[in-house]
């Protein structure tokens, strides 16, 4: 494609201020006009038309701090968006009115871990959302066009922040190696833990176990791919020979019993995110039978899956998506699937 850049006189049109999502401390979230940075050589500016609400939003806001990372500046949150693009700068290559999802870690590019391939480990790296980099709860955004994707006709820009949690899922399922025929446990029912379930399904796992204790939540597990699920807060785990476990829960027990399930020489991937230490993983086990316990950050190269198996109908993207809310409603969308436990993927539109 060529450059594409608006013409002077339309320039002038552009948007040079934005409403967005500001978070000043736990409980204290804020819309606030701000201005936007032009746009650089390789720039889009980007007009918002959905964020998805993710855990690490939820904790930023309860608590003021997700896991190590605190707030010690007023941040725009999010980190799921998609929208289209409405300018781009003079060496951008995509044309205004693409439709695109946002990838939102922005690595370094140069260190020998991104030259690797393994980007999503970049230790100087950072991530729209997370602070202090602003995210993508505003109106409009300005992304550099290296952290966008086309969504096809199939995935509308108004669900398409929804891409970004299906990468995750994307990549927990490759970290995982299933295959074709292997028996999964996927602990936990949430957003994460349900699209996990779709994609093993489309990776051809011939059964799929999905547990949590939330029966609402179990009870819709069925429809993303789970052959059987179980309320462990009811019912014992009651397997054994398992070939993989996905622990999507961050719950240290799920682990611990999940890895208890495995056949010798399965695989356990920790996708929940972990406490900084953790106790009562049963070594002995896994050195006995050698079960590789690995863990998955984030995704790498998983984006261009997630979108092709949303478009293809393999993963029903839509069906995640249980409540939407404005801008003007961040604070009632950041605590929605608290308030109403039923509630899957929430995300704010625009």
């Amino acid at each position: 494609m060529t450059s594409q850049i608006l013409a002077p006189e339309a320039q002038t049109e552009l948007p040079t201020t934005t409403d967005a999502a500001v978070l000043h401390a736990a409980l204290d979230i804020r819309i606030e006009n701000k201005p936007l940075p032009p746009l650089g050589p390789r720039d889009v500016l980007v007009e918002m038309r959905s964020g998805g609400i993710c855990g690490s939003d939820m904790h930023y806001y309860a608590d003021g701090r997700n896991g190590t990372n605190i707030l010690t500046q007023p941040t725009v949150l999010g980190h799921e968006g998609a929208g289209v693009i409405i300018a781009a700068g003079p060496q951008a290559s995509l044309a205004t009115g693409t439709t695109v999802v946002i990838e939102p870690a922005l690595p370094c590019h140069d260190c020998p871990t991104c030259l690797s391939g393994r980007f999503n480990l970049c230790p100087s790296g950072t991530c729209f959302g997370s602070p202090p980099t602003d995210g993508l709860f505003a109106r409009h955004v300005v992304v550099p066009e290296a952290a966008l994707h086309v969504l096809p006709d199939a995935v509308p820009a108004e669900i398409g922040a929804a891409i970004e949690p299906l990468a995750v899922a994307v990549w927990a399922v490759e970290r995982a190696q299933v295959q074709p025929g292997h028996r999964v446990l996927i602990t936990g029912a949430g957003p994460i833990g349900l699209l996990v379930s779709q994609v093993a399904a489309a990776k051809g796992a011939a059964e799929i176990v999905v547990t949590d204790v939330n029966d609402d939540r179990l009870a819709v597990a069925g429809t993303f791919g789970a052959t059987r699920t179980i309320n462990t807060a009811t019912a014992p785990l009651d397997l054994e020979n398992m070939d993989r476990l996905i622990e999507c829960s961050g719950n240290t027990l799920a682990l611990a019993s999940g890895i208890c399930t495995l056949a010798p020489a399965a695989r356990a991937t920790v996708v929940g995110q972990a406490r900084p230490t953790v106790d009562g993983i049963p070594l002995g086990f896994l050195q006995r039978y050698e079960i590789d316990l690995v863990t998955a950050f984030r995704y790498a190269h998983a984006f261009p899956t997630a979108i092709r198996l949303a478009a293809s109908g393999a993963v029903d993207l839509a069906a995640v998506v249980t409540s939407t809310y404005p801008l003007e409603e961040a604070a009632t969308a950041l605590t929605a699937p608290v308030t109403d436990p039923t509630n899957l993927k929430v995300l704010i539109t625009y």
